[in-house]
């Protein structure tokens, strides 16, 4: 059986990606830089919307760049993310800037799983904490960018009248273009 296993990861991964477009677009602006219930500031700041969804975002890029040396995320953003201490961001980001950020990391992760081969795909991808080839590396990222995809969408269906947006299957966007 021939197996399009780039295309089969592409689909989900791609799928992941349009539930956090889609969460992104649901938040009203209301709910956008509001803090979380929480009597510790800063579990309350890290659940506000625009920066669950910067984080998810930021990991995206990160964890599909080949290495660590030379990482950069497109301005405006800047590497607050990776600082020991949790230092946040100047600022909140606008749904504009972040849904720039996401068809940012989309393409560059449709274009990471493009490029795969049956022998990059065994190679391992050069963490700290884990031993994992690039394939299963990419499945840890999009399982990261799932896990914040469900929260932002139990902050949508806790805080607002609306349902929060639909289940995606598989992406309609094709691997090659």
């Amino acid at each position: 059986m021939n197996i399009d296993w780039k295309s089969i990861i592409w689909r989900q991964f791609g799928a992941a990606i349009d539930m956090l477009e889609n969460a992104l677009i649901a938040c009203p602006d209301e709910l956008w830089a509001k803090p979380a219930n929480s009597s510790d500031s800063f579990t309350a700041r890290w659940y506000e919307f625009w920066y669950l969804t910067f984080h998810t975002l930021f990991w995206l890029d990160f964890y599909l760049s080949e290495t660590r040396e030379g990482f950069a995320p497109p301005a405006p953003f800047g590497l607050e993310e990776m600082d020991p201490k949790g230092a946040f961001p100047p600022r909140v980001y606008t749904k504009d800037e972040l849904r720039t950020y996401l068809e940012f990391g989309r393409e560059k992760c449709r274009t990471r799983i493009a490029a795969l081969t049956e022998e990059t795909a065994q190679q391992c991808y050069p963490t700290r904490w884990m031993d994992l080839s690039i394939v299963e590396f990419l499945l840890y990222n999009m399982r990261h960018v799932q896990h914040h995809d469900a929260q932002l969408n139990l902050i949508l269906r806790q805080t607002t009248d609306t349902a929060a947006p639909s289940w995606v299957g598989i992406t309609k966007r094709p691997l090659d273009t």
